[in-house]
């Protein structure tokens, strides 16, 4: 994927995306892998005019994305838009009580694209949602999350976007370091976790 000069690139998601966003500093980045994506990108191109916007919001599902995909995402025209959604629908089924079937899942997200493709001219890059279970209740969580991941994978080839397969990036990765150097609570990345993120999106990217 090329980064036209002058782009502006838009990261949306849930709190993993968000990572502490200060909601009163409009161009802040968070303290995530969002943030580490632009250090990265600008420490290899310090000459690049790009701008980089960060709108993820914690707890969002992917029926939040679509209810402000106009303000969040159309408004702001942005010529590269990385979506990472998808875990906050499984721990709504399991937890909150309030679930999200796989159809409407699918229905949303591609709901999302298409308004995206309809438009805008924005080259756009999915993210999986994963999880890595730290305990038998997030072993029990890990079909439906594969059965997201599966709608993603089949978004990304409809809509001839690209793919960064995270949740299989954080399984190999936790063969060599424990689960808990990488995720806080099966969820949420620590530090360590973020790095892993931003580095595979580059790779995938740029």
């Amino acid at each position: 994927m090329r980064i036209p000069s002058g782009a502006t690139m838009l990261f949306q998601g849930d709190s993993i995306t968000d990572a502490n966003r200060s909601r009163w500093r409009r161009h802040d980045l968070g303290t995530g892998y969002v943030m580490m994506v632009a250090e990265r990108f600008f420490a290899k191109h310090p000459e690049a005019d790009v701008k980089f916007i960060n709108r993820g919001i914690s707890g969002n599902r992917v029926r939040d994305l679509r209810k402000r995909w106009l303000k969040d995402c159309l408004n702001l025209k942005p010529d590269v838009v990385s979506i990472l959604i998808g875990i906050n629908d499984t721990l709504g089924t399991f937890l909150w009580g309030e679930p999200t079937s796989i159809e409407n899942f699918e229905e949303d997200y591609a709901a999302i694209l298409e308004l995206t493709r309809k438009n805008l001219n924005a080259q756009i890059v999915l993210l999986e949602p994963f999880l890595l279970p730290l305990s038998k209740e997030q072993m029990a969580m890990r079909h439906d999350v594969e059965a997201r991941i599966g709608v993603v994978k089949k978004t990304a080839e409809e809509f001839s976007t690209g793919l960064v397969h995270l949740d299989l990036m954080f399984s190999e990765a936790a063969k060599e370091k424990s689960p808990e150097f990488l995720v806080t609570d099966g969820v949420h990345p620590t530090p360590a976790g973020h790095v892993l993120i931003a580095e595979s999106w580059l790779r995938n990217v740029c």
